[in-house]
């Protein structure tokens, strides 16, 4: 699984859709969109306060198994 992926994922598990999650992060609902298509990522700093909001670690935001 890519990242955008597992961005997808992550999301629709918390039943959340694009523009739910983008309010909650602060940002437009068209970043939410792009990151999903994998048509650009997240910076470092976006995936931790996704991460953080979701209660999880970056390893699982991203679908990483260590």
């Amino acid at each position: 699984m890519d990242i955008s992926e597992a961005l997808r994922q992550n999301r629709e598990e918390r039943g959340l859709n694009p523009h739910e999650l983008a309010k909650a992060l602060g940002v437009n609902h068209q970043n939410i969109y792009r990151w999903e298509s994998g048509t650009v990522l997240p910076g470092i700093e976006m995936c931790v306060r996704i991460a953080d909001y979701y209660g999880i670690s970056l390893d699982d935001l991203i679908g990483r198994k260590i």
